[in-house]
């Protein structure tokens, strides 16, 4: 009997667009997850799966994003406590996954994470709007405004769960199949920091590599195959590369169809 095929999408920006890539090659191979949990850019692909939007409908999206197309510069930003609103990110997702959709409506489970930043703790959403959960997901601190929900304050998952595999192992999934686009930010690191923004990314992309090579370590008996795409000195946080990172992605998931199918007995 073939096993349950969970995928954890993880964060990483403009690199996250390999998600499109590797959910594109499986789909061409016969294999569909039966259940997704996704962060950051990987909620925003994820859901798009989930919600039975074709990869091949995600692709030119995808690869010819432009940041004016996705976000708004905020007027007051020490105010807003972010450089830009996702409001058009927002009305985007709307024209695909529908303004009003729920978790519920959605095809193959789903759930995505964002970061409490009152609590300190990661939020994990499997009910409600769909497009509220993954605009949370997805705002990066000092990029992004702070989503206000719930008396919460919510920021990108990545801050502390970049790659989702325990919220994917609770959905029941029999074979955990983790992608993390982002991999070691240290040593990939390209050009020094310039300016407060930068270093502030930085900083953060500092902690996340240390934080997630811990988590994969005490996590790695629920990981049945953990993959990153080669995708260099690539920058997550700059609207560019795009085609780059899907290529890399197919070619990820070519590479592991075999071992993906063996895996679930397919």
């Amino acid at each position: 009997m073939k096993k349950k095929l969970g995928l954890a999408l993880g964060a990483g920006g403009a690199r996250g667009v390999a998600h499109v890539g590797f959910l594109q090659a499986l789909g061409e191979a016969g294999i569909r997850a039966d259940c997704v949990a996704g962060c950051s850019m990987g909620s925003i692909v994820g859901a798009c799966y989930c919600a039975g939007v074709p990869m091949e409908t995600v692709y030119p999206i995808v690869t010819t994003l432009k940041l004016s197309r996705i976000a708004t510069l905020n007027a007051n930003i020490l105010r807003a406590c972010g450089l830009f609103r996702l409001t058009r990110a927002r009305k985007l997702l709307e024209e695909y996954i529908g303004a009003d959709t729920c978790f519920s409506d959605l095809a193959v489970p789903f759930r995505c994470v964002a970061t409490d930043l009152i609590s300190g703790k990661t939020v994990c959403f499997s009910e409600g709007n769909v497009i509220d959960a993954i605009i949370a997901s997805s705002s990066v601190p000092g990029a992004f405004s702070p989503v206000e929900k719930d008396g919460m304050l919510l920021v990108d998952g990545g801050v502390i769960e970049r790659v989702p595999v325990r919220e994917v192992k609770a959905m029941g999934a029999e074979v955990i199949v983790a992608v993390d686009v982002l991999g070691d930010l240290v040593a990939a690191a390209g050009e020094k920091p310039t300016n407060l923004i930068d270093t502030f990314l930085r900083y953060i992309d500092v902690i996340d590599t240390r934080v997630t090579k811990s988590k994969r370590r005490s996590r790695g008996k629920d990981i049945d195959l953990w993959l990153e795409p080669g995708l260099g000195k690539m920058n997550q946080y700059k609207v560019k590369d795009l085609q780059h990172a899907y290529e890399k992605g197919y070619e990820l998931g070519k590479a592991n169809i075999e071992k993906i199918a063996s895996l679930i007995g397919a």
